[in-house]
């Protein structure tokens, strides 16, 4: 473990709890009410593959992060040690720009307790319908007027290396986001497709064409533009296809997002062909649940909650994770 002169920890991750006041904690069960989605709102996400307009930070506090995020594009080389991945320019088009990083919790404390928002975590909860972990974070940013794509895909089809398929992602803008600047689209039901092959990350946006058939490309077309203010998310099924175009405005648009996952999960290694990626990842043992210091429990539902997890309405656990077909075609 990396410290300080002072013992405290340089790694984030080894606190399992909130470490700054940056998110004021529910301390009943009742106080958690306030946070809770509505049962119109889960309906959409079992229905559409997602759900938007929640809003999970003040603009005090995106501006906090964002101040964080100036210290995260700047980073010590002992500092960029932990994160998972670090591209400066992820894009694959030499004009445009696409900073994309994955660990940006275990540096500050902000992006850390931000797994901790209140607004967060119950959503959290009732998306994935369970008790959940942190799984990992990313940051996407699009410098203004070159930012660069992200390609149309599947969040799950690059988590195979873990199972079962129990995952759930969150989009927050840490800036207004809209089509002129390169806000996140989905293609609504497409979470019912199964599991289609990678066409990769951060090439071309019609692509993703190729694997689909007459049908689902016909509802591509009918994609829907996911326009939020900043501190606002977004929630989507790990199969829901989803991407972003170039920013062509004059405004930034920086992104955060956390992956969070059944505190049920397991490793899934033994035979991933692409493990090279994983190389700075924590272990994850086939058939091991991922836990301890680097996938803590985010929410207890049962201590949390108490009796008011009866009432608090979920998923469909079964039709969304369990009973999905993950065969690619």
């Amino acid at each position: 473990m990396q410290t300080q002169n002072n013992g405290i920890s340089l790694d984030l991750a080894d606190y399992g709890q909130p470490i700054c006041n940056l998110f004021v904690q529910p301390k009943t069960a009742k106080e958690w009410e306030q946070y809770m989605l509505t049962e119109q709102q889960i309906a959409d996400f079992e229905r559409d593959g997602f759900v938007r307009g929640i809003e999970v930070m003040s603009d005090e506090q995106v501006d906090i992060l964002n101040e964080e995020l100036v210290k995260l594009q700047s980073l010590t080389d002992d500092e960029r040690e932990l994160f998972y991945h670090y591209e400066s320019n992820e894009s694959e088009d030499p004009d445009r720009v696409l900073f994309h990083a994955i660990g940006g919790w275990r540096i500050t404390p902000g992006f850390h307790d931000l797994f901790w928002s209140p607004a967060y975590r119950m959503a959290a909860y009732q998306l994935l319908g369970q008790s959940f972990r942190l799984f990992h974070d990313q940051l996407f940013c699009k410098p203004a007027r070159h930012g660069g794509v992200v390609a149309w895909h599947q969040d799950y089809s690059y988590w195979t290396f873990t199972k079962p398929m129990h995952h759930l992602t969150c989009w927050i803008g840490l800036d207004d986001a809209n089509k002129e600047n390169g806000c996140l689209y989905f293609v609504p039901g497409s979470h019912q497709w199964g599991l289609l092959p990678i066409t990769g990350l951060t090439g071309g946006m019609e692509a993703v064409r190729e694997i689909l058939n007459e049908e689902q490309n016909a509802s591509f077309d009918n994609r829907v533009a996911n326009e939020l203010k900043r501190g606002y998310a977004s929630f989507h099924h790990p199969l829901t296809m989803h991407g972003s175009y170039e920013n062509v405005s004059d405004r930034s648009r920086r992104a955060v997002v956390l992956n969070a996952m059944s505190f049920q999960t397991l490793g899934n290694t033994a035979g991933y062909e692409r493990l090279d990626a994983l190389k700075d990842f924590p272990a994850m043992d086939q058939d091991k649940v991922l836990d301890g210091n680097f996938f803590p429990l985010l929410f207890d539902g049962d201590k949390e909650l108490e009796a008011l997890a009866e009432r608090v309405p979920k998923v469909n656990q079964a039709m969304l994770y369990h009973n999905q077909i993950l065969k690619q075609v």
